[in-house]
């Protein structure tokens, strides 16, 4: 079985922090909206070991595969959602593809 991985996007600080959490809440349900999401984690970035952090919110997607990645960003939802995405936080955004490896305990 390929191993999950998960769509990572870091967001930068942004200069209106109202208008970017609306469009955040906007575009969050159209992600929701993609096939083949097994978890999703949004995180508000709260400090970091040298004092004011570079990201203000981060958001994990995770999926069985990257397959299963691949589909769920070329489909209508996917496409919808990164175009949002890029509309709003085009230049703040960091997006990652990151293989999840875990070790049960």
């Amino acid at each position: 079985m390929p191993n999950p991985v998960k769509l990572v996007i870091l967001y930068r600080n942004p200069t209106n922090i109202e208008e970017f959490e609306a469009r955040y809440a906007r575009n969050l349900k159209l992600i929701e909206a993609m096939p083949g999401i097994r978890k999703l984690a949004a995180g508000l970035v709260i400090g970091s070991p040298d004092g004011k952090p570079g990201y203000y919110r981060v958001l994990e997607i995770f999926f069985d595969s990257k397959e299963a990645l691949d589909s769920a960003m070329s489909s209508p939802e996917g496409a919808a959602a990164g175009r949002d995405l890029m509309s709003f936080a085009g230049e703040l955004a960091e997006i990652l593809f990151v293989a999840v490896y875990e070790e049960q305990t």
